[in-house]
């Protein structure tokens, strides 16, 4: 069942999404060349903690860690692991589900460790900017297909990469994952209509060569690209509105300014900011 949100509720996920993005800003501090991809879960943990979040991964369906962290070819699903060290030139995706208060945020951004290939560059950029057209088509009226009919030409027909068909996007709130479904590929004109107060994640998965993923690793888990190409992913949970499509998990509300649902969220991810620099100078 597709629940639609009223004012409280979304003031409440805004809160759990700037507790979320403060996280990711955070992780701007730490991650760079030298560091394992287990410090990234020590900060997100101590960060939740002092920030009063939970992190709503652990536990669920028996995963363990608070924090996905996928390395190069790794497309989504890795575990954080004390042995893998972070290389310069690197790419590194970290995604996460909290909440705050019951309220419920998911996001995941992708990271440069120092500097990349200029071909890895474009994957992000690519990838990035795949998600904002995706958003875009999330308004009342329009269909989830539209939302990955968008993504799906931009990255594939007009950038040759693969566009994974294995992971998608979702409905969020009451609990992590909700109906409905939100693929990052698709037709136009298919799928549900979209309605004011829907809560979503949108989450495009881009690779490099073939869009097709490995996931037999032994981990039941972790994900891989079938030809050993590289993954990028950027997700965001929103809201459909009448105004348009509302970013809740906004690392930064100026240049996000067309999406913000009110100021409160600003209000809210300064608080989280501050918390997150507190935790973050611990690890640098």
């Amino acid at each position: 069942m597709i629940s639609l949100k009223s004012p409280r509720e979304i003031d409440a996920m805004e809160k759990a999404g700037a507790a979320l993005a403060a996280m990711h800003l955070g992780l701007r501090k730490i991650i760079k060349p030298g560091i394992s991809s287990w410090k990234i879960e020590e900060f997100a943990r101590k960060y939740f903690k002092a920030a009063g979040a939970k992190a709503e991964q652990i536990g669920f369906e028996g995963y363990e860690y608070a924090t996905c962290v996928s390395v190069n070819d790794e497309i989504c699903h890795g575990f954080p692991r004390k042995k893998l060290i972070l290389k310069k030139g690197d790419l590194v995706k970290v995604d996460t589900v909290v909440s705050v208060d019951g309220a419920f945020s998911d996001s995941c951004w992708s990271y440069a460790v120092g500097e990349v290939k200029p071909e890895i560059q474009k994957l992000m950029d690519v990838t990035k900017k795949s998600l904002f057209m995706g958003i875009d088509q999330c308004i009342p009226g329009n269909r989830i297909g539209d939302i990955g009919a968008v993504i799906q030409h931009y990255t594939e027909d007009e950038n040759g990469y693969g566009d994974v068909r294995e992971f998608v996007g979702h409905g969020i709130q009451p609990t992590m994952h909700e109906d409905p479904m939100v693929p990052h590929y698709g037709e136009h004109g298919q799928g549900i209509r979209l309605r004011n107060g829907m809560t979503i994640t949108v989450e495009p998965m881009i690779n490099t060569g073939t869009w097709e993923a490995d996931t037999s690793d032994p981990s039941g888990w972790l994900a891989k690209t079938a030809d050993g190409g590289w993954s990028c992913q950027y997700e965001h949970t929103l809201v459909i509105t009448n105004d348009g499509p509302k970013i809740l998990t906004s690392q930064d509300p100026v240049a996000d300014a067309d999406y913000m649902y009110d100021d409160n969220y600003a209000k809210y991810l300064d608080h989280y900011r501050e918390i997150a620099e507190k935790v973050a100078k611990q690890f640098e």
